[in-house]
């Protein structure tokens, strides 16, 4: 499907990840719909069909995936941090959201439906490193058990219905576009305190260690499983590599030349010590390889925001 006039719908295409993945979709010739619960800021609203909404809206949910080809469901209502304050309404919006979409998805006779599921939080505390898709599951948060289960409803629809699934187990995405202000994104958070002058502050010592990939390789990796031969699994998409926070600040001192004001507090309950993917499935599969070092991500993170100064 790619390189041709197909139609795209992308729940959550107003976010960080929707603006990139519209903007690439587009320059492939797609024609691209956005579903979303607040209008884009950015500037390619003109070329995008927008639904204003909740993807877990029954009413609409069937006028936007009608005529579509191909679904990206990037939406979700709860985060990491806060999932676990209402495990109900969790369940609630995103699961039975998503069974929605799957079963309107069947009845138009979508050509392909991508979940972006969380390397992060569904393996839970890691027996190995790196970790691969068939590690065990046990997720510390209910966002983690939310995800996995939308993962095995995705796997289900493939058995029943034929549906062409896909779930990926996303790493850390980070670069242009991030929201500075939001309690997930550790980096962009990180680059604009820096350079702005505040304090850090890091949970725990530091040395937690996550798997952050820069924004660019998640779209190639996201354009590349349209046509992969891969239906009815889960694929990990991350960098190949862990870094602490420490080593994150680190480079940010590099990029900008200042040492940087780091407070350190209490570590959270739900942060597993280290995530770091095994992405071996992808890159046989998907011919796909991270490009962009995090050294060099966070160098344009930071010029991006200083461009708008």
């Amino acid at each position: 499907m790619t390189n041709n006039t197909a139609r795209c719908l992308i729940t959550g295409g107003n976010g960080f990840q929707g603006y990139h993945l519209t903007k690439s979709l587009l320059t492939l010739g797609y024609s691209v719909r956005c579903l979303d619960r607040y209008k884009p800021g950015w500037k390619l609203q003109e070329k995008v069909e927008f639904i204003e909404g909740d993807f877990s809206a029954t009413h609409l949910i069937a006028d936007a995936i009608k005529g579509c080809d191909l679904i990206f469901h990037l939406a979700c209502t709860t985060l990491p941090q806060t999932s676990n304050e209402d495990p109900d309404f969790d369940v609630s919006s995103n699961v039975l959201g998503t069974i929605r979409m799957l079963n309107e998805a069947v009845k138009a006779n979508v050509k392909r439906f991508i979940f972006i599921s969380s390397g992060g939080t569904v393996y839970g505390i890691p027996s190995v490193i790196p970790i691969p898709e068939n590690h065990p599951t046990n997720p510390t948060c209910s966002y983690g058990i939310t995800k996995l289960t939308i993962e095995k409803y995705l796997r289900l629809y493939f058995q029943m219905h034929g549906l062409n699934t896909c779930s990926i187990r996303l790493s850390n995405p980070y670069g242009e576009y991030q929201r500075v202000d939001s309690i997930q994104g550790v980096i962009a958070a990180f680059c604009h305190k820096a350079i702005t002058g505040q304090q850090i502050n890091i949970w725990g010592d530091g040395r937690v260690k996550r798997d952050f990939i820069y924004i660019s390789d998640v779209m190639d990796a996201f354009i590349k499983l349209i046509d992969a031969p891969v239906s009815g699994c889960e694929i990990n998409i991350g960098s190949g590599s862990a870094l602490s926070l420490n080593e994150i600040v680190g480079y940010i001192e590099q990029v900008t030349g200042k040492n940087v004001d780091r407070n350190y507090s209490k570590a959270r309950a739900f942060d597993v010590p280290i995530s770091e993917l095994d992405i071996s499935f992808a890159r046989e599969k998907l011919q796909w390889e991270p490009k962009i070092s995090v050294y060099d991500g966070i160098d344009r993170t930071i010029k991006w925001m200083k461009s708008l100064e």
